[in-house]
This record gives structure tokens, sequence and C-alpha cells, in this order.
């Protein structure tokens, strides 16, 4: 039997829950990530910890040609988040029925192959299968993200002003998964 290489059988991303031997993988991406389109906008000191806040309900990475290409955290509302808030006024329930996805990023060199698509599915199936409704906020400037959570169907909440430090102010998209 002939076996091909990996990169050139193409086979499909696939995502798989996150497990402490990928951490160093997944700061090497966003490193990737960071450098190619300033996301996040402020590097964290800890960017290991920044993937795994004490709030993280479960995380996935998905995969491409063998090799970490993305990464996304499923949490639960932070006193930062602001679209948990603006979604349970609109839908008359607590912030509790919510869950935040986060910590979205896909490598540089694996676009356009659906990983982000394919990432922010296994989030919300995962949201939805705890009984909560997805939701997320996204720095306003962040233009290709808007755009894939625009494709997906989901609903801007609103734009609102966050003071993220004394010196920075920053506009945030705030978007909830269609109902």
């Amino acid at each position: 039997m002939k076996s091909e290489s990996v990169s050139g059988a193409n086979v499909p991303p696939r995502a798989r829950q996150r497990n402490d031997r990928d951490l160093s993988d997944c700061v090497r991406v966003l490193t990737e990530v960071h450098e190619h389109d300033g996301y996040p906008v402020n590097w964290p000191d800890l960017p290991g910890a920044w993937l795994t806040p004490p709030s993280l309900i479960a995380s996935w990475v998905a995969e491409l040609d063998g090799r970490i290409a993305g990464h996304i955290g499923l949490s639960r509302s932070g006193v930062e988040d602001a679209a948990p808030g603006l979604w349970s006024t609109r839908a008359g329930t607590s912030i509790d029925a919510t869950a935040v996805v986060n910590r979205l990023f896909v490598a540089p060199w694996a676009r356009g192959h659906g990983i982000g698509a394919l990432l922010m599915a296994r989030a919300v199936t995962e949201a939805q299968a705890r009984g909560l409704h997805p939701v997320l906020d996204v720095v306003a400037s962040d233009t290709a993200a808007t755009a894939l959570y625009e494709r997906l169907g989901w609903q801007l909440l609103a734009t609102v002003e966050q003071q993220w430090s004394p010196e920075q102010k920053v506009a945030v998209r705030c978007y909830a998964a269609a109902t």
C-alpha cells in the first residue's frame, strides 16, 4: 500500500479538544498571529496563562497537515465581557445563561481551509449542549473576524467602547449566535 505525504493528501482540518501538551504549539501559533495581524491587541505577559483563564469551560485546537493550525476557547462570562450582558438583557435571561467564545485564532499559513468556521462550530455546539447561549466580543478593527462571524450568521448586538487601561479606549463589536 502506497502512502501519500500528509501535505499532499488534501486532508481536511480537524478539531479536537486541546490538551496540556498542545499549549506550547498554541503559544507559537498565537505569536505568529500577533506578528501578522496584531491579535491579541495587547500581548499578554504569560501567553500560556492567557489561553487558560480561570473562567475557561473548554478549548479546542484545529490541526492541518499534522500541525496545530488554530485555537478557540469557551468561557464563563467575566466583568470585561460586554456581549453577555447585552444578550441577556435582550433575551430576558441571566448572564449565567451565556458562554463566551474567545481566544480564536488561525495560523496565517493555514487560512482559507475553513478552520475558523470549524472551530466556531465546535464552540457553539458545546455551549448549546451545556444549555448556554454563545456570545463574543471582538475588537471593531478586526474586520476579518467580524466578517467570519457575520458570514456564520452571528447577530451584532452593539458596538461599545471599553476602557482597557487609562491610555487605551477600544471599540468592541458584541455578537450573539443566531437563535
